[in-house]
């Protein structure tokens, strides 16, 4: 059976932290690969994000020459508010060799026990947490932990440092900033 890790988000833009997280799951779980899952509009965001084909194009910007991963776009093909355990079915509708394990940050671990239908979905997939700074990973629902250096970066600071002209270059992986700057993304 194929072990893949799903890490979703809306990679607005992906950065070195994405990568970090899931090259170190992969590694520590011994995953087959991980998939990148970017929402189309995720169900805890009211705000706006930018347009799915620029982070689709971005995601795979970022993760070229990676063997082990990969982008996941059945949320974007759905067009509609994405909840994880309708996304699982349809993953193990399409993939019924694979077992998923569904990485989260500890901020969403804490949130758990909101997810629509969690009960559910803890029978469907394998939910993995890594610390994030200032949450615990404490819920009544299986995870496995997976310790991952922490890297205080964030989509919402990439883009704000763009927007004031500082710079990113330690931040996200060059081929996404030469994206972002040729589509002048995030510019006031």
């Amino acid at each position: 059976m194929k072990r893949v890790g799903i890490l979703g988000g809306t990679f607005d833009p992906p950065h070195y932290g994405h990568l970090l997280i899931a090259d170190d799951v992969r590694t520590e779980l011994q995953l087959d690969e991980i998939w990148f899952m970017p929402n189309y509009i995720p169900p805890h965001k009211d705000k706006q994000v930018t347009d799915h084909v620029h982070r689709v194009h971005m995601l795979r910007a970022a993760i070229a020459n990676q063997p082990h991963f990969r982008v996941e776009t059945i949320e974007l093909e759905r067009k509609e508010r994405s909840y994880t355990y309708d996304t699982i079915v349809l993953l193990k509708q399409r993939y019924p060799d694979t077992m998923f394990y569904f990485i989260i940050g500890g901020d969403m671990v804490e949130y758990l026990p909101n997810w629509y239908r969690i009960d559910e979905l803890v029978q469907l997939v394998q939910f993995v947490g890594v610390k994030r700074p200032g949450y615990s990973l404490r819920t009544p629902y299986p995870i496995i932990e997976v310790d991952v250096p922490t890297f205080a970066v964030s989509s919402s600071l990439i883009r704000e440092r763009i927007q004031s002209g500082k710079s990113v270059t330690y931040l996200l992986p060059e081929a996404v900033q030469l994206y972002i700057k040729e589509n002048r993304l995030y510019e006031t």
